[in-house]
């Protein structure tokens, strides 16, 4: 009988996730023994050629992680769609955009001008950019197409499930490829992480005081970090209150504020508002001028609030003029 195959993926995004699935270690072994891996450009000699023979739904499931900036990582995805029985999007950056959907703050021509123009490493005088198209003595040359936001992989094909983590913890993945290989999977469109918060799990939940109520709020380093007691009532903008668990707490145990790569839990429409309201609550401010004078520790507030969600949040991009925010693939 032949194994079940399956395929992962790597579109925008560090490969933090690629190195995940190797944090198996061991563990791997008993993955490769079960299943046929049938495509993983990142790991071993795959072509695109090698999917578009497979018939559809002949992968039992793909992993794919990262966003979808370009044309070419838009074509694998449904390429992987119709040949996948499940798909899986593995990661923050495929979950809910990641930190490559913070260049949703600026607009195509902006980042390329920067890129090939402005940057300060860049001497390109002639102000020349990569051509999407551009005939050479030996044919024609192509690109991908740049799009003109990041879109989560379910704003562009259908997603069954959702491994979310930056990267996903391990723990994750093997219970997620456990329940992938015995059958026993949750509902369609369900999040492999428990659904909880993180501070349920938080090992600094018993120093949390029962009202917090902050004057001031900090940065990791401007302040030496008690390693006992709650983040929050240090002051440090922990957004475990509003990130899923699942990660055993690992930012925290290694003594720094959690960021919220995990996402929000079911009960959430936006998590990165969901974070923002859970901050508000607890700072202690009477007037205009100190609570101007607190959110001075907040520098920069998309990037805290929305690191990893943009692309999945109600604000979605920054939309210029004459623009709509939902066009994905608007210049």
């Amino acid at each position: 009988m032949s194994k079940p195959k399956v395929a992962f993926y790597w579109c925008a995004s560090c490969g933090g996730c690629e190195e995940a699935v190797v944090d198996l270690a061991e563990e791997i072994l008993q993955v490769v023994e079960a299943v046929e891996i049938a495509f993983w450009p990142v790991a071993l000699d795959f072509k695109r050629e090698d999917v578009e023979r497979l018939a559809d739904g002949e992968l039992v499931a793909t992993f794919i992680n990262g966003a979808i900036r370009t044309s070419e990582q838009a074509e694998m995805a449904h390429l992987l769609r119709a040949k996948s029985q499940i798909l899986i999007a593995f990661g923050s950056c495929s979950h809910t955009g990641g930190v490559p959907g913070l260049a949703n703050l600026y607009d195509r021509e902006e980042i390329l001008r920067y890129v090939y123009e402005e940057a300060p490493s860049v001497i390109n005088p002639q102000r020349v950019r990569p051509e999407e198209r551009i005939e050479v003595d030996e044919g024609m040359l192509t690109l991908p197409s740049f799009w003109g936001a990041v879109q989560t992989l379910d704003q562009t094909v259908e997603v069954d499930y959702y491994l979310p983590g930056c990267p996903p913890p391990v723990g994750l993945i093997r219970s997620a490829l456990q329940a992938l290989l015995s059958g026993n999977l949750p509902p369609k469109g369900s999040v492999l992480a428990p659904d909880v918060a993180l501070c349920a799990e938080c090992p600094r939940k018993p120093t949390k005081p029962e009202r917090l109520a902050l004057k001031e709020l900090k940065r990791p380093h401007q302040v030496l970090i008690d390693p006992e007691t709650c983040l929050l009532a240090q002051g440090l903008l922990c957004l475990g209150p509003a990130t899923r668990s699942g990660c055993g707490a690992a930012c925290i145990t290694g003594n720094m504020p959690c960021t919220g790569c995990l996402g929000p839990t079911s009960r959430v429409l936006d998590g990165g508002a969901k974070a923002l309201s859970a901050v508000a609550s607890i700072l202690d401010a009477t007037g205009e001028a100190e609570i101007e004078r607190i959110l001075e520790g907040i520098p920069d507030p998309v990037g805290l609030f929305y690191r990893y969600s943009l692309p999945a949040s109600l604000l979605y991009r920054r939309v210029g003029n004459g623009e709509r925010a939902r066009e994905g693939r608007s210049s």
